[in-house]
């Protein structure tokens, strides 16, 4: 099957993009260099093309009590203009996807939602949406595969941002979004992002995103592709889908328990499996460890304790920002607590690593 382009594709490989194949698309790795497209973000701004994500719509009068069957998450209480980073649960409590839902303002026929979904689940969970949403309630709508979507991250994000946009981002708070009008053309702006710094993403047509992008190059926004935005999201801990979360992996076991709200909606797909490990505990969870010495975990990689075999680990790298290898790894609940010493099997090699507390890295606040 021939692979996908985004509407950003030339443009990536005029820049020197180094391209691949990635969730069934051809995406920049890198331009400059991962580091040095790390470190911008971290200390000015970059520009990632993440046309390739899911877009969904879902409208409708029962909009919201639909998608809230769902997800662990109270959907109910998202006010038009703010959103809900959560996950679509099976019956067993295992994550279909993770993904944002963006409330918009009501209009005539209901409530409307936006959802952005990861590339490689895009048509499995359009598939698990029409299942279980009734469509009389809702309607999901996919109209949006065309269109670009950017994200600006780092702490000169808005700075940079803000003259291209009509609307006053000091307005938009964390997890908050509208409507606004880009270099002339209506644009879908959100203040979210997968990188652990302040930043927003961009929906428009495609010859809008492609301004877009030259405009912030010209401001000075550093090009950035695939590999800087895996170390950035695990510096923050984020978790990617497939490698840290998957449909066989509970929130609670992952660190995403805040999304779980039990005590404040009623009944959703996989309720009953996070009640029984909320009252019963998890049997395993996912922990942040650091080597010792400079060895890099990487996927897959056997966690050692006491010459068994108790665990994986899921992500790692040496991180850019810290200069220490970080990474995070499933192990049995007993010792997943802070300061616990454990081993990592590196190509045959035991090398030594400590549980530490998550996120590694955490940008300052003004």
């Amino acid at each position: 099957m021939a692979l996908q382009q985004t509407p950003f594709y030339s443009l990536c490989v005029a820049l020197g993009g180094r391209m691949t194949a990635f969730a069934g698309w051809q995406m920049a790795v890198q331009f400059g260099g991962i580091s040095l497209e790390h470190e911008a973000v971290r200390t000015r701004a970059g520009l990632f093309d993440i046309s390739h994500m899911g877009k969904f719509e879902l409208h409708g009068k029962g909009a919201i009590a639909a998608l809230n069957q769902l997800v662990p998450s109270n959907l109910a209480r998202l006010q038009p203009g703010q959103a809900q980073y959560t996950v679509l649960l099976n019956p067993q409590g295992g994550i279909i996807d993770d993904l944002i839902v963006y409330r918009s303002p009501d209009y005539s026929a209901g409530q409307r939602l936006m959802m952005i979904v990861n590339a490689a689940t895009t048509d499995q969970d359009k598939a698990w949406l029409l299942d279980h949403i009734d469509p009389e309630a809702a309607t999901l709508v996919d109209e949006f595969r065309d269109r670009a979507l950017l994200s600006v991250q780092g702490p000169q994000a808005a700075n940079l941002l803000a003259p291209l946009s009509t609307v006053d981002l000091s307005h938009i708070p964390a997890f908050g979004h509208g409507e606004s009008r880009i270099l002339g053309a209506p644009a879908f702006l959100a203040r979210t992002g997968y990188t652990g710094e302040d930043g927003f993403e961009i929906m428009t047509d495609a010859a809008t995103g492609l301004a877009l992008w030259d405009a912030l190059m010209q401001a000075g926004v550093t090009p950035c592709g695939l590999g800087a935005r895996d170390t950035l999201r695990l510096e923050a801990a984020m978790p990617l889908y497939g490698q840290d979360i998957d449909d066989q992996t509970t929130p609670l076991e992952s660190g995403l328990g805040w999304l779980v709200h039990l005590e404040k909606k009623g009944d959703f797909i996989g309720r009953s499996v996070l009640e029984q490990q909320k009252q019963s505990g998890m049997q395993r969870r996912l922990v942040g460890l650091t080597m010792t010495d400079r060895a890099i975990a990487r996927h897959g990689y056997p966690v050692i304790y006491q010459d068994q075999v108790v665990g994986t680990v899921t992500s790692g790298t040496l991180s850019p920002t810290l200069k220490i290898p970080i990474a995070l790894a499933y192990v049995p609940t007993p010792l997943a607590r802070i300061g616990q010493f454990l081993e990592v099997d590196i190509r045959g090699q035991r090398r030594s690593a400590q549980v530490i507390k998550r996120p590694f890295y955490k940008r300052s606040r003004p």
